[in-house]
């Protein structure tokens, strides 16, 4: 009776674990993250996941639909988690202190010009504007908050879509390495002090 009930080639769901397509999103962020898109491959992604490949064909037909999903996915993760550091009742300059930090701890260990440079020329246009969607929207997180702080009259006044793209391309140093391999300054509260001191005294000098 339950296999009637289940829709035809659909792999069976353990209602005590995660939703299958859930834990193959979140082992194939990990694995993309880790490898790049080119050395991963949906058997790796089935392995990690402890199912098989069919299982993983049947949720993504491609290996760059998972793969546009999974960054997707991502990135509304980290859209939330900003959204919740920077709704905190705290400064505006603590909160993106704090973010710098996540992201770069977060970030430390991967080249992302080079994961998403590797992995755009396997996508399709649709593919990209997902993912460019996506993307936006952690922008407009940051870009609130900006709005609200020059409401405030935490920051001076200007256009709050600048000040975030000023942010963003300064936060991007922080994952510079040399042709060693090494990041310009030792520790990442250092490299934080450093974005955070360049960013808030190039806006706050407009006073």
């Amino acid at each position: 009776m339950e296999k009637m009930k289940r829709s035809l080639g659909r792999p069976p769901q353990d209602s005590k674990k995660k939703p299958t397509k859930t834990t193959i999103v979140e082992n194939a962020i990990q694995l993309f993250l880790q490898n790049g898109y080119q050395l991963v491959s949906m058997d790796d992604v089935a392995k990690k996941c402890g199912v098989t490949k069919a299982t993983v064909y049947y949720y993504y037909p491609t290996k760059a639909d998972l793969f546009t999903d999974a960054m997707v996915q991502m990135m509304l993760r980290i859209s939330d988690r900003m959204a919740q550091i920077l709704s905190k009742d705290t400064s505006l300059k603590a909160n993106l202190n704090e973010m710098v930090k996540v992201h770069l701890k977060a970030t430390f260990e991967i080249d992302l010009k080079t994961f998403t440079k590797e992995a755009k020329v396997s996508l399709s246009d649709e593919q990209l504007q997902q993912m460019n969607k996506a993307e936006e929207m952690m922008y407009n997180v940051i870009e609130k908050a900006m709005a609200t702080a020059i409401e405030n009259g935490e920051i001076p006044k200007g256009n709050p879509k600048f000040y975030t793209q000023l942010f963003i391309a300064i936060l991007s140093i922080g994952n510079y390495k040399d042709t060693d391999q090494k990041s310009i300054f030792s520790t990442i509260d250092e490299m934080a002090e450093q974005i955070m001191e360049f960013f808030w005294n190039g806006i706050m000098g407009k006073r």
